[in-house]
């Protein structure tokens, strides 16, 4: 960051002097934030300030909308009709939580609910309560925002470093809408890995979606990764989108994309399972960070409905996970948002706990949505992070990395990739962040997925491997003489009947024949037994610890006899030197 950014930051961040006191340390950010989106706008809309209220004025007697001509005259997506400015609503300090919201009001409805969704009435009420907020304004009105004083690239970094500061200051929710930054760096390096080559020519345009967006921090990184000033491509065009649930990260996403010169209105707001807000909308890359272990009991309805309905045709075609997870239901919607094949196709990063790589037995919603994504070829890879990387939980995530359109030698194939020691220890914890990636570390597991070898780190399998066969062993009931007893009715009509007590399943790898497993496994040992078909079911899990696993030969009996001996001397020490 620069000299000129860091100045900005601190001086927007010393409005925290101002709200010590009467505001949390947590709550900084609820005025910070718009205010300084605020005044962002306040300096962009300037110059042609004037320009836009005799065209307001021209066009709404006419009878027309406005929108279209003031657009043009401000050269942006948004205006603001209010003769108001910063500089107007301070010189009436009598006047000032009036002419506030009344020049707030003024802008344009694609940035209106900014505000809206920021509860900042409330804030302006709070302000003006505490004799705060003149002062709070004037701070603000004090610096030039203007883009050619401070750059989009230099405006989103200090957005994104007060961002971060409120998030840390904030840990109880900082995990639910904030993503360490080296892991999203991460991700985005394996997202690009090998689109590298094109994304670097002259010109090119991409697009990114994010269903999840929390803040904004996984579409910001993208766009400084690929076409920041110190990007792979500066010359290339990113168009991120988005869709947040949360009101108040769905102002700051949108804050941040509009201080940053994007497209705003890409930037929706409301539940993604539940109203997709990018409908037939596809995208060239997808990332994703979604709640962990949370429910989707209110999407519920609209869920079930789709899939019920709409099949493969809707997002939720190959099944349903169970209602107290939901996170393999972002992964169907990701997919379903994965640009054509035969238009370049799609890529996707999505964070996931351990829970979708094998909860779930064969037939069951999880399985169901594992064995499709496997049997389609989509899955790439799958890098096993250290544990204690998230603000608020600090169990295994996993980053799946999927493509519908593989490179020749990926196809048919599944990597794993344990990077579960490639880590730093943090000096200071963020909550249950204990450890972060260093620059190292993150070189080291692009690499490894780069060079798709067998290795000590990195493991290649054939996409199958994952899959098994769960079949129902059946024995026979028998009579008090032991005579086996004979079904009476249906279809089994003369054959034995089934005996619930002694029936078991076994999973087959689907790599081999079922019976010639039953024939070597179970006939042995039980020769009556045999297999009901209408029971047999394909399932397919991921038991990514498994194939890491190394055994520890236990301790010589000698070593650990001595280790005793020696610690029930000391306790005789100890003993001794009581009672002396």
């Amino acid at each position: 960051m620069s000299n000129t950014t860091n100045n900005l930051s601190a001086f927007i961040w010393s409005v925290a002097d101002l709200l010590r006191g009467s505001y949390k340390q947590s709550d900084y950010g609820k005025v910070i934030l718009p205010f300084t989106v605020l005044r962002r706008l306040d300096c962009i809309l300037e110059p042609t300030k004037n320009l836009v209220l005799d065209e307001f004025k021209k066009r709404t007697h006419e009878g027309v909308n406005p929108m279209p001509f003031l657009d043009r005259i401000t050269k942006q997506t948004f205006y603001n009709s209010s003769p108001l400015d910063m500089r107007k609503v301070l010189a009436e300090p009598t006047h000032i939580r009036t002419n506030l919201l009344h020049y707030i009001n003024g802008f344009s409805s694609n940035i209106g609910d900014i505000f809206e969704k920021y509860e900042f009435d409330d804030q302006i009420d709070k302000l003006a309560n505490a004799d705060l907020l003149y002062l709070v304004s004037q701070k603000f009105t004090e610096i030039d925002l203007h883009p050619d004083r401070v750059s989009n690239a230099d405006m989103g970094l200090v957005f994104e470093e007060l961002i971060r500061k409120f998030a840390e200051l904030s840990n109880e929710t900082a995990g639910e809408h904030f993503t360490p930054r080296e892991v999203i760096r991460l991700m985005v390096d394996l997202l690009f890995f090998s689109d590298s080559e094109a994304l670097q020519k002259p010109g090119v345009i991409r697009t990114l979606y994010d269903p999840t967006a929390g803040t904004g921090g996984m579409l910001s990184i993208a766009q400084e990764y690929l076409a920041g000033t110190n990007g792979l491509n500066p010359d290339a065009v990113l168009v991120v989108s988005g869709q947040e649930l949360n009101p108040e990260s769905y102002a700051i996403c949108k804050g941040d994309m509009l201080i940053k010169g994007q497209d705003v209105s890409n930037i929706k707001f409301g539940d993604t399972l539940k109203n997709d807000g990018h409908a037939r909308a596809k995208f060239d890359y997808g990332l994703s960070n979604p709640p962990f272990g949370v429910e989707w009991k209110k999407s519920e309805q609209e869920v079930k409905y789709e899939h019920e309905r709409l099949g493969f045709a809707g997002r939720f075609g190959p099944g349903l996970p169970r209602i107290s997870d939901g996170s393999l239901l972002f992964l169907l919607h990701l997919i379903s948002k994965m640009r054509e094949p035969e238009k370049g196709g799609g890529r996707i990063a999505i964070v996931l706990n351990g829970s979708p790589l094998f909860t779930g037995g064969a037939g069951s919603g999880e399985s169901e949505i594992r064995k499709w994504v496997i049997e389609q070829d989509l899955l790439e890879a799958i890098i096993g992070l250290p544990t204690d990387m998230f603000y608020n939980t600090g169990i295994s995530t996993y980053i799946w990395i999927l493509s519908n359109h593989k490179a020749k030698e990926r196809k048919g194939k599944i990597q794993l990739i344990n990077a579960s020691e490639f880590f730093q220890k943090m000096r200071k914890s963020l909550g249950s962040k204990r450890k972060e990636l260093g620059e190292g570390d993150i070189e080291k597991m692009v690499k490894l997925y780069g060079a798709f070898e067998d290795n000590e780190y990195s493991k290649i399998f054939e996409a199958r491997e994952f899959g098994y066969t769960t079949i129902t062993i059946e024995r026979p009931l028998r009579d008090e003489a032991g005579k086996v007893v004979l079904s009476t009715k249906g279809k089994t009509k003369g054959k034995p009947q089934a005996d619930s007590h002694l029936r078991d399943t076994e999973n087959v790898p689907l790599k081999e024949h079922v019976e010639n497993y039953f024939k070597r496994e179970v006939l042995p040992h039980a020769p009556d037994a045999w297999i009901d078909p209408e029971k047999t079911k394909v399932g397919y899990e991921i038991p990514f610890n498994r194939h890491f696993y190394v055994f520890k030969p236990p301790r010589p009996l000698s070593e650990i006899d001595e280790e005793l001996k020696q610690t029930t001397d000391r306790i005789l020490d100890m003993i001794k030197g009581l009672s002396a």
